[in-house]
């Protein structure tokens, strides 16, 4: 989601209902986790089904604060490690049980000499295949794998894709990876410095793609008007693409041919009429291996069954923008405005 956007909402709603908000007090970037668990949300059950994935009584637990706009978070198992973006900042950082809060790599986004605005760093982040970290780089608007080993970051990268016939995308935002190596992925406006009016902008439209093996790239649609988050269901065969629009709040679906062409398109939730009654729109999602949909949303993460129903949320302060989970699938980490938190599931 765009910052500006965002922020305009946020402080629209915790204005008018006086909530107090932990960015405010948490300017200065931890190095190390506190000892004192802080937390920075709750649990709504809305469906009995929510009982298998979580306790309503489990922790919305702070593990690092003070970023900008922290985004794309991806679990490294090997590692032991959370990595994630502060967008504005062209910066990824690393977080472990053991260090705590570390940078990682920086310029993670906006690897160019010339000055400029925006938000330049990489945003989401996911491994591929064979163990490189991809990212979706907003200031040099293309996906790109970093060259080097995950224990040994460094800025030097390799683009995935850069252009869709010949002309340079917006600003990669989201990615999913297929098990054959196709990435799928969406590219709105939000980080090109003046957004849709920006002069440098090539594609009148926001797209969502796939790259394959060879690097070829597929227009699958152009007529979302925000399309942001993105993820694939366990069997590879419908896709669920988030449109981070405040007049058109929807976690759309589709089904995928043997062509991958997209179809029977369909809506998850229409959460347009949430929008200013809880800061966020629909953003970042992941889904687990068994189905279930941890899509973030006005008000924090929204949770989904396998069969689509809605089960419960998980409220945070501020905005959330993504998550991931731990490869066990019993940690969700989530990326939420100046914080990133930790929620532990059954």
């Amino acid at each position: 989601m765009h910052t500006n956007v965002r922020r305009e909402i946020v402080f629209l709603i915790l204005g008018v209902l006086g909530v107090f908000t932990l960015e405010g007090c948490m300017g200065t970037r931890q190095t190390h986790q506190n000892p004192a668990v802080h937390t920075a949300g709750s649990i709504e059950r809305l469906d009995s089904g929510l009982d298998s994935i979580l306790n309503t009584d489990a922790a919305v637990e702070v593990i690092a604060t003070g970023f900008n706009w922290s985004e794309g978070p991806v679990w490294v198992e090997q590692e032991q490690m959370l990595l994630f973006s502060d967008v504005p900042e062209n910066t990824v950082y690393k977080w472990s049980e053991e260090a705590g809060l570390e940078p990682y790599l920086k310029p993670s986004g906006y690897t160019g000499s010339e000055p400029r605005g925006g938000e330049t760093g990489s945003n989401g982040l996911l491994l591929t295949g064979n163990g490189q970290l991809l990212l979706c780089q907003h200031g040099d608007r293309r996906l790109a794998v970093m060259n080097t080993p995950l224990d040994q970051p460094a800025p030097e990268f390799t683009a995935v894709a850069d252009n869709f016939q010949g002309k340079k995308f917006n600003s990669p935002n989201d990615a999913v990876l297929r098990s054959n190596g196709d990435v799928f992925f969406t590219d709105p406006p939000y980080g090109l410095e003046k957004g849709v009016k920006d002069p440098v902008r090539e594609l009148d439209f926001q797209g969502v793609y796939k790259a394959d093996a060879n690097g070829q790239v597929t227009l699958l649609i152009d007529s979302i008007t925000r399309p942001n988050g993105i993820a694939l269901t366990p069997d590879e065969k419908t896709l669920v693409v988030a449109n981070s629009d405040p007049h058109k709040a929807i976690w759309y679906t589709f089904d995928l041919d043997p062509q991958d062409t997209l179809i029977n398109p369909g809506v998850l939730l229409d959460v347009t009429g949430e929008v200013g009654k809880a800061a966020g729109l629909p953003d970042g999602l992941k889904i687990s291996n068994n189905g279930t949909i941890f899509a973030s949303g006005p008000g924090g993460i929204w949770i989904f069954a396998k069969d689509r129903k809605l089960l419960g949320k998980i409220k945070v302060d501020g905005v959330a923008s993504n998550c991931a989970l731990d490869e066990s699938r019993q940690t969700l980490y989530i990326t939420a405005d100046s914080l990133v938190l930790r929620v532990k599931m059954r």
